[in-house]
């Protein structure tokens, strides 16, 4: 009987064990290397969708048009936008075209669809010293843009985003709600 009763917190205690190692490295593996985030919001749309869930890797180098999610600069919120410039670029926005370093690129991922037709561009005209102030991206900082730019608090509206509030870069779509149609709206 007492033999079983140690066998008993033997087992007991070893279940324990493996429940904390088992926390302790989902919980270094969320802290340190990756999380999963869910979308809220159009501002992402078509890239992300609504209720999106993605893995965020917080190990990645940032580079340009990667989608980061940082810390929003207004409100306690993570916020899932496109880097734009990096540290030492010039970024303009001409006739609905990107110019980074005076290169232009083409933007296949910004939504280009609208519901006004007398809508003339998606992205209004803009250069980086126009919004905010300074002629090239300093270093630590970054310019953002959400893909849905009608419906995007970006760069344009709050400035540009510090490295240090940078949460990761999102580099998987684990659950795309968009594919499942729930309701008639």
């Amino acid at each position: 009987m007492q033999e079983e009763k140690t066998s008993f917190k033997k087992e007991i205690l070893s279940y324990l064990k493996i429940i904390v190692i088992t926390a302790i490295v989902v919980f270094g593996c969320k802290q340190f290397l990756f999380a999963p985030i869910k979308v809220q919001g159009a501002s992402m749309f078509p890239t992300y969708h609504d209720k999106d869930i993605i893995i965020v890797s917080k190990m990645s180098k940032i580079e340009r048009f990667d989608q980061i999610v940082f810390q929003s600069p207004t409100e306690d919120e993570l916020y899932i936008k496109r880097v734009i410039g990096l540290p030492g670029d010039t970024v303009e926005m001409k006739d609905d075209v990107l110019y980074v370093n005076g290169k232009a690129y083409k933007e296949d991922y910004v939504n280009r669809q609208t519901d006004d037709p007398n809508q003339l561009r998606i992205t209004e005209n803009f250069t980086l010293e126009q919004l905010v102030n300074e002629k090239k991206v300093p270093e630590g900082m970054y310019f953002v843009l959400g893909d849905n730019r009608l419906k995007s608090y970006d760069s344009r509206h709050y400035g540009l985003i510090s490295k240090d509030a940078i949460y990761g870069e999102a580099k998987i779509t684990l659950y795309p709600f968009n594919q499942f149609h729930i309701g008639s709206k």
